[in-house]
């Protein structure tokens, strides 16, 4: 933590004793159209359109998450050895970093959701600490509309039972992974320590409509973004390899359609398709749009690049170690398909995505497809304050410079407990491997595995 941060943490502490007259009751129970920090918000997707919280006027809630690990991980791999000048630093690139048993960077995350107006609410999460950014950085916000009261118009108000607006810089609503990820402190919906191999997540600035029938389970979505995570007014002078013409920026679409309904008492069922499309960008990020870095520390890093790092902090030149981006930059077209199950106690999650891209210096675009399933028993019945849980990912891509396709795979199993609604502890033990990498890259024959233990709080 930094200077930074505990000015910040104390001129926000000074301003909510200012703001105990609006949050003395501005419980969960009464913010409209919200997702919980904490247990009650797993297997929650997208927000309900219930009308089950009467406006009484404006509200604000500060929340916050909190994530502290243990890590015993282990890596290696038999690529070829290779010395390099980095920076100043100059030794084998192909070495792994030693890394040992110890507590990682602490993560925080800081949330503000406010009640503007009946079925409008803002939401602004910041991150306080984490792995890639350890000062404080502002994820996003946006503004979310379930009702539109201020133009008093009967007809609106009866389209509004079925729609809701997202505006603003908010996750890219691609495929169903996301809900379930860990984001930097927010570690509470994860059944698991870590993400996908291949990590879906970035923030753009835009707009997500959703129509949504309750009566049948049968949902829809359309988004329109600037395809970016950083906003870009500079004019581009990059010349796109592709196209021989300088690179442009058109908008990125989002589309879902998706099935999710309560057939019984015992089992909900959902099912959902996605796809995410680019033409062209600036720097596309959604397989590395992540500002908190992996759960998964130094795994399958090199010290003499991490020493000739420029950026202050060394473990930021690698800060998702663990996790594949195929580099799809410049280009990107995605599809992912989803299904979730859960009856009783038992869940299962299902994943099937395939994505092609380039990055602007390429003519043609590659592949990547990746696959994963996680089943989780929770119990009691009465409480499901307990869980034991196996997943299983995969990742097969085409890189540049390889001779062949490579392969990531990746299992893992957890335990769980939620102490309280807002407390809880989990254990991983994860083995991953590395296939079909040539002998000259760091990941030939890599491999890393062992135990990492969690403790969240989300509030």
């Amino acid at each position: 933590m930094k200077t930074k941060l505990f000015t910040i943490i104390g001129l926000l502490t000074i301003t909510g004793l200012g703001l105990v007259p609006l949050t003395a009751n501005a419980q969960e129970g009464q913010i409209q159209y919200y997702r919980p920090n904490n247990k009650q918000g797993i297997n929650v997707f997208e927000t309900s359109k219930k009308d089950t919280v009467n406006f009484t006027g404006l509200k604000v809630k500060i929340g916050g998450g909190f994530t502290l690990a243990y890590q015993t991980l282990k890596a290696s791999n038999t690529a070829t050895p290779v010395i390099k000048t980095v920076g100043s630093s100059t030794g084998n690139v192909n070495a792994i970093t030693p890394i040992y048993n110890g507590f990682n960077l602490p993560m925080a995350n800081l949330l503000f959701d406010i009640q503007l107006a009946d079925g409008v609410r803002l939401n602004l999460t910041s991150y306080l600490s984490s792995r890639h950014h350890e000062d404080t950085w502002v994820k996003g916000g946006y503004l979310q509309v379930d009702k539109m009261p201020f133009f008093h118009s009967p007809f609106i108000d009866d389209i509004m039972k079925s729609v809701t607006l997202v505006i603003g810089q908010s996750d890219v609503d691609y495929g169903d992974q996301h809900y379930r990820r860990s984001d930097g402190g927010n570690t509470i919906y994860n059944p698991f320590v870590e993400n996908y191999i291949m990590d879906e997540f970035a923030t753009e600035i835009g707009m997500h409509v959703y129509y949504k029938c309750q009566k049948t389970g049968l949902f829809a979505m359309g988004a329109i973004t600037d395809g970016e995570l950083n906003a870009v007014t500079i004019a581009p002078t990059k010349i796109d390899a592709k196209t021989g013409e300088v690179n442009k920026f058109p908008p990125a679409f989002i589309g879902k359609l998706g099935y999710d309904k309560q057939l019984s008492s015992d089992f909900r069922l959902r099912i959902t398709g996605s796809v995410y499309t680019v033409n062209s960008a600036n720097s596309s990020t959604l397989f590395g749009g992540d500002r908190t870095g992996s759960n998964y520390f130094n795994v399958m890093s090199n010290p003499t690049t991490a020493a000739g790092t420029t950026l202050t902090q060394a473990v930021d030149y690698n800060a998702f170690s663990g996790r594949f981006n195929p580099g799809f930059s410049e280009e990107n077209h995605s599809f992912m398909g989803n299904l979730f199950l859960k009856y009783r106690g038992l869940e299962i999650f299902g994943t099937i995505e395939s994505a092609k891209g380039r990055a602007i210096t390429e003519t043609s675009n590659r592949g990547a497809k990746q696959y994963a399933g996680d089943i989780i028993y929770r119990f009691p019945e009465e409480t499901e304050n307990f869980w034991i849980g196996y997943r299983y990912n995969t990742v097969s891509a085409t890189i540049v410079g390889n001779s062949t396709d490579v392969t990531v795979n990746r299992s893992a199993g957890s335990v769980g407990w939620f102490l309280t609604k807002n407390i809880m502890m989990k254990g991983e033990y994860v083995t991953q491997k590395y296939k079909n990498f040539d002998a000259t890259n760091l990941f030939n024959g890599g491999k890393f595995s062992g135990l990492v233990l969690q403790a969240a709080i989300s509030f």
